[in-house]
C-alpha cells in the first residue's frame, strides 16, 4: 500500500513539474513587443521633409525588425494639402499654402513579409505620375508582426 501511495505521489509531482515547465515555455513565446521601423540608414528612403519628383519612380527602403516574427507592412501616400497631421517625427517641415486637391497622388498598398523573419529590408518601387498635384504629402509606413502588434512611422514629404 505504501509503495502504491509513493507511485501516485511521484506521478502527481511529475505532472505538476511538467505543467509548470510547459506554462513557463508558453509565457516565453508570447510576443508582447512592437515591431521596429528603421529609416535611419544611408539607403533609407524617404526621409522626413524629403522631396519626391513628379514623373519619376521612387524606391522606398526601410528595415523592419521584431523580437519573434514579422508579418506584413503597408505604405500609404496621400496629400496633406489641408495640413492635417500623422507625423511621428520631431522635425517639422516647411508647409505650402492650404489648397484644394485637383489631382492628388494617392498610393496605398500592403505587402506580406515572407518566411516570418525577425528582420527584413523592404525595397518597393513606386511610380509617381507626372500630372499629380505638387505640394505637401504624408508617407505612412506601418509594419505588423505575426502576433498583430503594429508600429507606424509618419513622414511629411513634398512632391514637386
Amino acid at each position: 500500500m505504501m509503495e502504491k501511495l509513493q507511485r501516485i505521489r511521484t506521478i502527481i509531482a511529475f505532472g505538476i513539474i511538467s505543467l509548470a515547465l510547459s506554462c513557463s515555455k508558453d509565457a516565453e513565446t508570447v510576443d508582447t513587443e512592437y515591431p521596429v521601423i528603421d529609416g535611419n540608414f544611408t539607403a533609407a528612403f524617404p526621409q522626413q521633409c524629403g522631396t519626391i519628383m513628379r514623373g519619376e519612380t521612387l524606391v522606398f527602403r526601410a528595415r523592419f525588425s521584431d523580437n519573434v516574427a514579422l508579418g506584413s507592412f503597408s505604405l500609404d501616400v496621400h496629400d496633406n494639402f489641408d495640413h492635417h497631421s500623422h507625423s511621428t517625427e520631431v522635425e517639422a517641415c516647411d508647409m505650402g499654402k492650404v489648397k484644394e486637391p485637383e489631382n492628388p497622388f494617392t498610393y496605398i498598398e500592403s505587402f506580406d513579409i515572407p518566411g516570418a523573419p525577425e528582420t527584413y529590408e523592404a525595397q518597393i518601387e513606386i511610380a509617381v505620375p507626372a500630372n499629380v498635384d505638387p505640394g505637401d504629402y504624408h508617407f505612412l509606413i506601418r509594419v505588423t508582426d505575426r502576433e498583430g502588434w503594429q508600429t507606424l512611422r509618419g513622414l511629411s514629404i513634398k512632391i514637386e
